[in-house]
């Protein structure tokens, strides 16, 4: 017998689940679905996002709505309408085979007209966001009345992002006998008092302790002087090539500046932040989904609703305040089985903080020394020939190689090896020539050498920089990268300084050192990009 069907499910329900090969229920899974399906108390679940939830719930929703019936029977209830719509999607998945059964998504930002034709046909099963759902209730668009089952999904969530008097004002709607599931990662006070004022006699179920974010994340954190956040940002990324990752910001200033600053030195980053219209956003998230970008930068609110499996890291560029928000944060990564890394950047004023997440988590967190620039070329380097190394060759080389060993055959093994590491890695190697180390704050000797720094600097004049222009831009798909590439590519023997890279519709500018601007400017006169003439020249300020 198929394990989900020995759970009492439906057939229909069970035919989706194969399809969707899905074979073996989650812990929570097997612990909430058996429960739902008794229908004779509420129930308070424990557990991260991405341990299965939303079956946990969803499935023995749709097993006991009456399809037949057009009147809302269910309401779930979630943070954010990306959260909404995924939840709506995956019931729509588990009841496909379900002829009659609707589940619709209730959510604002967009016009309600859509929606409110869809509530008037028929919706068994509504799912929603609190704001738009409250709205519609007092509007007499959405009847709950009658429901048997209420879902209120991520509560914390919803508290935390202050929607307090929406939860209390749709539950005083709902009826005194329905069933009520209320799934969390923890328990503030606040929805202890929900659970207590709405609930009756709940049982309690938990996947994993309580409060203590997943088993499979290691805890990391830097000591550093505040002023050097971004720099050690930039230096954990390039430690970790690999990194796939979310970035999380106090503001939305900091946000949008990170990003920035980050897409300009050529990283792949993007910034999720409140001022981004829905449409932007929805952009930006795809975006990150389908790993077109690798680094997100966020602030708290605007991530919630993304919900991505294999992120590798998570990184509080900022501690948050409250504790409970850092395991939310780092409940994000170490999913599906997979290890993950949470890295914290924390300076002398956040140690008390950082105390009281390591005794809310009960976990001791690593201190980890920073990134010379020696490690992170030799992490870079070695990575480069692991993937070399391992790389699967393919065919379509074959016929070249009597013709390329021909050309290369002047050149030692050792030889070789030097040009090829060259090739890939002098940007990298410059960058980090003379790079300071970056010493934990409060460091006696970090204070001396910072004071030898700024003596050298006031007895040595400051190179300047010239602003090239090429006639290649963002509709030529130019990136900072590819800048770059380009100036590497025209001068492989210099070492060239890149100041900011500024890309507009139909030309580029970027600020080199000025003490090769006339030779650079020779040599990209004879490049192209992509078939385009670079046509450069040093812009007149």
């Amino acid at each position: 017998m198929n394990p989900f069907e020995a759970l009492g499910l439906r057939e229909e329900i069970v035919r989706s689940l194969q399809d969707l090969q899905f074979e073996t229920p989650t812990p929570i899974q097997a612990q909430a679905i058996p429960f739902v399906l008794s229908g004779q108390r509420d129930l308070i679940a424990f557990a991260q996002t991405g341990t299965g939830k939303t079956a946990a719930f969803g499935l023995p929703l749709i097993h006991q709505v009456d399809e037949t019936n057009p009147a809302t029977q269910a309401l779930i209830l979630s943070p954010t309408r990306e959260l909404c719509l995924q939840i709506s999607r995956d019931l729509s998945e588990f009841s496909k085979y379900i002829n009659g059964l609707e589940v619709i998504p209730i959510y604002g930002g967009v016009d309600a007209a859509g929606q409110l034709r869809a509530l008037r046909d028929r919706a068994q099963i509504v799912v929603a966001t609190p704001g738009r759902a409250l709205d519609l209730i007092n509007r007499k668009k959405l009847r709950i009345d009658s429901i048997q089952q209420m879902v209120l999904d991520e509560a914390d969530e919803m508290l935390s992002m202050g929607f307090k008097d929406e939860l209390d004002a749709i539950l005083s709607h709902t009826p005194q006998d329905k069933q009520t599931l209320l799934f969390s990662a923890t328990m503030p006070n606040e929805m202890m008092r929900i659970a207590r004022q709405y609930m009756h006699d709940p049982e309690q179920i938990s996947v994993g302790r309580r409060n203590a974010g997943a088993d499979m994340v290691r805890h990391q954190y830097f000591l550093l002087k505040a002023r050097d956040r971004y720099e050690v940002l930039k230096r954990v990324v390039d430690l970790n090539p690999s990194m796939y990752s979310i970035v999380f910001c106090r503001t939305r200033n900091e946000t949008r500046e990170i990003a920035q600053h980050l897409v300009q030195e050529g990283y792949s980053a993007d910034a999720l932040h409140g001022d981004l219209s829905q449409g932007q956003r929805e952009v930006v998230m795809n975006r990150f989904r389908h790993k077109s970008v690798d680094i997100l930068i966020a602030t708290d609110v605007a991530a919630r609703g993304l919900d991505v499996n294999d992120l590798t890291h998570v990184i509080n560029y900022s501690l948050p305040d409250d504790p409970e928000v850092y395991v939310h944060r780092s409940g994000r990564t170490g999913r599906a089985g997979r290890s993950g890394v949470c890295i914290s950047m924390v300076h002398g004023r956040d140690r008390g903080k950082l105390k009281r997440i390591e005794k809310t988590l009960k976990k001791d967190f690593d201190e980890l020394k920073i990134p010379t620039g020696r490690d992170i070329c030799q992490k870079q380097l070695f990575n480069y020939i692991d993937q070399m190394e391992n790389v699967e060759v393919s065919p379509e080389v074959e016929p070249f190689l009597p013709e390329i060993s021909a050309k290369l055959s002047w050149l030692s093994k050792d030889e070789l090896i030097k040009r090829m590491v060259s090739l890939e890695f002098t940007h990298l190697l410059d960058k980090y020539k003379d790079a300071r180390d970056l010493l934990p704050t409060g460091s006696e000797k970090d204070g001396q050498s910072n004071r030898r720094e700024r003596k050298k600097a006031k007895s040595e004049k400051v190179e300047g920089y010239s602003t090239i222009f090429v006639a290649v831009g963002k509709k030529d798909r130019v990136t900072p990268k590819d800048i770059i590439t380009l100036v590497n590519r025209a001068m492989p023997r210099a070492s060239i300084k890149i100041g900011q890279i500024h890309i507009s519709r139909n030309y580029t500018l970027f600020e080199i050192d000025q003490a090769f601007e006339s030779d650079l400017v020779k040599a990209l006169g004879k490049m192209k990009h992509k078939g385009a003439k670079l046509g450069a020249k040093v812009a007149v300020e």
